[in-house]
């Protein structure tokens, strides 16, 4: 099976209520095609000379996609905007910036491609479980990019104060998507950690060498290498991201318990993501065994209070294997990064979906599914396709 072997066979449209009805932000609907959302916002940003400040939107939309979502700029051109990759249609002024809580739902089109007939017949029967049983509401490995080959997670070390342990994941883990000149940066920090001047010398100009020349102007005054001080300057952003990662690692783990507690071993199948084992339903669930699956989990953090009966007792196992306490996951420093806090449901059930199968045009005696369907903010379509292929 294969997906996303073109842009257009993985559509997503953002779902709002937002409508024109005057104020100090244009509103905006962007579309683009193999671009991700940061770098869509940048070119907006370039090519109207506004400041990324001034620019709201709802959240990350994929890059490996053609995509719909909104946005807001304070005071922005009463204008549309065309460009390669993407297309900006202003339509009108709102009172408040656009944010994710203005996201209503998310509508996808996904095609498989290259499937043989059992593979086509699994999705099949798979997309009427779902349809009955619903869908287990996990993040899926899009959420852990800042996952290096060590299995260590940034945000782990940094809650616990191991700075230098926090700054080297973050700079220096491999990832096996890197590319030749990201391998070959992080293997000079590698090989020259902790010599701090030489590492300076070593490495290309790019924020992450000014980092390196923050330890480096310490050393040289003769001062211990500040590796708090350093961690903070990495961007607010990606620090979000590796807080984000670990958190929903973290509420991986407690769903996947949560189910193997609530339903017998034989309705359920596991899968493999970047978080760990991943239960879900296997067949068809009565309305017991769905309403028995069905809770709003915390998204754990010291932002809670332990939560009481089952789902406390199985945080404190997640907590237990991961060596840490609710109370240590939190941000000290800097105090511009913090955990989300609230809950998630645990099983969702797609709405409006719809399976149609066809001849592959593009890999002759093979099939496509085409899936239409539409999530909850903030759920994850690959999720689905991974319950309805196997992978």
């Amino acid at each position: 099976m294969k997906l996303r072997r073109l842009p257009e066979d993985f559509r997503v449209t953002e779902l709002t209520g937002v409508r024109p009805a005057g104020g100090s932000f244009a509103l905006y609907q962007l579309t683009k095609t193999s671009l991700g959302t940061p770098e869509a916002i940048a070119a907006v940003c370039e090519r109207w000379n506004i400041q990324r400040r001034r620019v709201s939107y709802g959240g990350l939309k994929d890059r490996h996609a053609v995509t719909v979502q909104h946005l807001t700029i304070h005071n922005g051109p009463r204008q549309s905007l065309q460009q390669k990759s993407l297309q900006l249609q202003y339509l009108g002024q709102v009172s408040a910036a656009f944010t994710s809580a203005d996201i209503e739902a998310n509508r996808f089109q996904l095609v498989l491609r290259d499937m043989t007939s059992p593979e086509l017949q699994q999705a099949l029967a798979g997309c009427e479980t779902v349809r009955q049983s619903g869908l287990p509401n996990y993040f899926d490995d899009q959420r852990f990019g800042s996952l290096g080959s060590s299995g260590d997670w940034i945000a782990r070390a940094w809650c616990l104060g191991d700075w230098e342990r926090a700054l080297w994941l973050a700079l220096a883990d491999d990832h096996p998507d890197d590319p030749g000149s990201e391998r070959r940066q992080k293997q000079i920090l590698r090989d020259l950690w902790g010599q701090w001047p030489a590492c300076q010398q070593a490495l290309d100009r790019s924020h992450r060498r000014s980092i390196i020349t923050y330890l480096s102007d310490k050393v040289k005054a003769g001062r211990t290498a500040d590796f708090r001080g350093a961690l903070a300057r990495i961007s607010i952003d990606l620090r979000g991201l590796y807080l984000s990662a670990w958190q929903s690692a973290l509420w991986n783990r407690l769903l996947s318990r949560f189910l193997q507690a609530s339903l017998p071993a034989e309705r359920l199948v596991a899968y493999d993501l970047l978080s760990g084992p991943a239960l879900f339903p296997a067949v068809p669930l009565s309305a017991e065994e769905v309403h028995a699956a069905t809770l709003p989990l915390p998204l754990p953090s010291a932002r809670i209070d332990r939560p009481e009966g089952l789902i406390g007792d199985l945080l404190d196992t997640v907590l237990q294997e991961e060596q840490i306490e609710l109370r240590q996951i939190r941000v000290k420093y800097p105090r511009d990064s913090f955990f989300s806090k609230g809950s998630r449901s645990s099983l969702i059930f797609p709405q409006q979906l719809e399976a149609a199968a066809a001849a592959d045009e593009l890999y002759p005696g093979r099939q496509c599914l085409t899936l239409s369907f539409t999530l909850p903010r903030g759920s994850y379509a690959t999720i689905l396709v991974k319950r309805l292929t196997g992978l």
